[in-house]
């Protein structure tokens, strides 16, 4: 019985969660990709350590949730799986979409250092989406930190 119940939340949740990327996939824009020259980087960094700051939030209660069985503690399981998927994947898009492809530069003598640093909070984003333990969040908050100084707010 357990097992089968297990599977069938198991469906609900990828399937839930695969409309949910799907969906945010076709509607998020970290900001045009055209040379507008409205930036404002340290904003686009505070909203990805907001986010980050969701994902923590979400394994935290994740957690308190997954041994409960009720039908009112699966739904909110479900949903803040689902809202922790969606907060990384915006730290994705904001770092790819728009640092990477806008704002780090081949011309910029720390290039090399500067893409590391962006390509950690990628891979940092991705493990915070495929784990739910808190670490991973607190991870990627550590390599969202260290980018951090070069969008300041002065």
């Amino acid at each position: 019985m357990k097992k089968v119940w297990f599977k069938k939340m198991l469906v609900s949740v990828l399937a839930v969660w695969g409309l949910t990327i799907a969906f945010f996939l076709t509607t998020a824009s970290a900001h045009c990709q055209i040379p507008c020259g409205i930036y404002n980087d340290a904003a686009r960094v505070d909203q990805m350590l907001e986010d980050t700051a969701t994902v923590l939030k979400s394994c935290k209660l994740i957690a308190t949730l997954s041994g409960k069985t009720d039908a009112q503690s699966q739904n909110q399981l479900v949903r803040w799986v689902m809202n922790k998927e969606v907060h990384a994947q915006r730290v994705i898009a904001t770092i790819s979409d728009y640092f990477l492809t806008q704002r780090v530069k081949t011309s910029q003598t720390d290039y090399v250092e500067r893409l590391k640093k962006h390509h950690a909070v990628i891979v940092a984003a991705m493990a915070a989406k495929q784990n739910a333990d808190e670490k991973y969040a607190l991870a990627l908050q550590k390599t969202l930190e260290a980018l951090a100084p070069y969008y300041s707010h002065h």
